[in-house]
């Protein structure tokens, strides 16, 4: 354990003894439960979903949605490394958050209504946003999803995927056969030997495919219809609101982070002189950024600097630092021509 991170143990553990937030630590079972275990359960996946939940050449978990897991690791046990990842695919996801045999679902999930109302879940902020599209070979002189009639569709099972694109095809009177499979790999699998005439996903994460599992990317095209637009959020338990507020707080300080302009390089610096109230308050200068979560007053400044802010974790998860080099579009801050925002810090 690093010196920092020894200081951190230690002021978890004062927050914990204290009376700070003992109401909020009484009414969230979840963070409670976590605390005792002292150690955080996320969702992994069955395999690799590149960019956002996969396993490196050392058998270690990278990406997007991991690093925002490790990252509430921080915020509330002081150590990005107190987590577990548990695999888990697409349709076991939610069984597995229902069962408590997960904590949170941090992975490429898209808000539903049905997800909502029929589950039992409750969900974040939105922290990314993407559709449903279809990828053809080239060969096939394909432009459109309505000239894929009689065609075969392969898609992975359990996801919003599967019922937008079926219910777009229905829509547009194309016959098609879809098929689907447990795991990514598999659906990748049978796009490649040709088991299929288009590969059904989610649109960024077709992109990230292309770049990193595609020998032949240049003989595959992104049919332009987009499906859908997607909010991708964290998954929780319903019932629990003090455990989604964590949540929803994690998010937005790391958006926020970066709107205000503090860095996992100058966070230090930041706290030492706040250039303005705000910045104070995130970094836990001025008290109150603990207390209401049942959590101490600097978890976001030691989360952002462990893990950066989300600008930090997008880079080396999907863009320019990524072997991806997926652009942020949508997914840039409100004020940079994107869709992400937070709420006020006050």
């Amino acid at each position: 354990m690093t010196m920092k991170r020894g200081w951190i143990a230690a002021a978890v553990a004062a927050a914990g003894l204290s009376g700070i937030g003992t109401s909020a630590i009484a009414e969230s079972e979840t963070l409670k439960t976590v605390q005792e275990r002292g150690t955080l359960l996320c969702s992994g996946h069955n395999g690799s979903y590149f960019g956002f939940v996969e396993v490196n050449d050392k058998n270690e978990w990278k990406g997007l949605d991991i690093d925002l897991c490790r990252a509430l690791t921080v915020a509330i046990l002081g150590d990005p490394d107190k987590n577990q990842i548990v695999p888990l695919s697409w349709a076991q996801r939610f069984p597995a958050l229902q069962s408590g045999d997960v904590d949170v679902v941090i992975k490429a999930t898209g808000w539903t209504m049905g997800r909502d109302t029929e589950l039992g879940l409750q969900f974040s902020i939105p922290y990314f946003f993407g559709g449903a599209q279809l990828m053809v070979r080239k060969e096939l002189g394909i432009t459109s999803a309505s000239e894929l009639g009689g065609g075969t569709v392969c898609v992975a099972a359990g996801t919003t995927i599967e019922r937008i694109v079926a219910d777009h095809l229905k829509a547009e009177n194309v016959e098609h056969t879809m098929v689907s499979f447990e795991k990514t790999a598999e659906v990748i699998g049978a796009y490649k030997a040709g088991r299929c005439d288009a590969y059904a996903a989610w649109g960024p994460s077709i992109a990230v495919l292309l770049a990193n599992q595609f020998e032949d990317a240049d003989a595959h095209v992104i049919l332009s219809d987009k499906l859908s637009a997607e909010p991708i959020a964290a998954a929780m338990r319903q019932g629990d609101e003090d455990w989604v507020d964590i949540v929803n707080w994690m998010l937005a300080a790391l958006i926020k982070a970066e709107e205000l302009g503090v860095t996992s390089a100058n966070v230090e610096e930041m706290t030492a002189n706040p250039p303005n109230p705000t910045v104070a308050r995130l970094l836990g200068v001025d008290a109150g950024m603990g207390e209401r979560l049942g959590l101490r007053d600097t978890w976001a400044r030691e989360m952002i600097a462990e893990m950066g802010n989300f600008a930090e974790i997008y880079d080396r998860n999907l863009g320019e630092g990524s072997p991806y080099k997926l652009a942020r579009g949508l997914n840039n801050l409100w004020s940079n021509g994107g869709v992400l925002y937070t709420p006020i810090l006050d």
